[in-house]
């Protein structure tokens, strides 16, 4: 009779069955030892809370929205003009606000590179606030 991993024994399975039954429970962890438990976040880590990058939502530096292109689009995806990329976000499943950032963008416009469209959208951005 085959039971739970294969890798370990039947008094190990029960041994780690046993250890998480408090953690299961209650729902936060029952160590005696700090140190085995996970280290909060600091005060100076990015917040990530909000989702992905995007252009709309302030403050964002250019440098954070041309990353997030950059993790979506690749190299492949350039040059193109706003229509494009957009069809390349959305079948990539990127975020909303980055699609509907550049439907704001003018349509005739060509991008060769990142940097040229994370300049495009912080600009438009920057004149939609002013």
């Amino acid at each position: 009779m085959q039971r739970g991993s294969d890798r370990l024994s039947v008094h190990r399975d029960d041994e780690m069955k046993h250890e998480l039954q408090g953690l299961l429970r209650s729902g936060h962890p029952t160590r005696a030892e700090e140190w085995h438990d996970p280290e909060p976040s600091a005060e100076d880590d990015p917040e990530v809370a909000h989702g992905p990058v995007t252009p709309s939502r302030a403050p964002t530096s250019m440098e954070s929205v041309r990353l997030e292109l950059a993790r979506i689009l690749g190299r492949g995806s350039f040059p193109a003009g706003p229509r494009e990329l957009m069809r390349v976000l959305t079948r990539r499943h990127a975020p909303d606000a980055l699609v509907e950032a550049l439907e704001r963008l003018p349509r005739q416009a060509r991008y060769a590179n990142v940097q040229e469209l994370a300049e495009a959208l912080t600009r438009s951005r920057e004149t939609e606030n002013a």
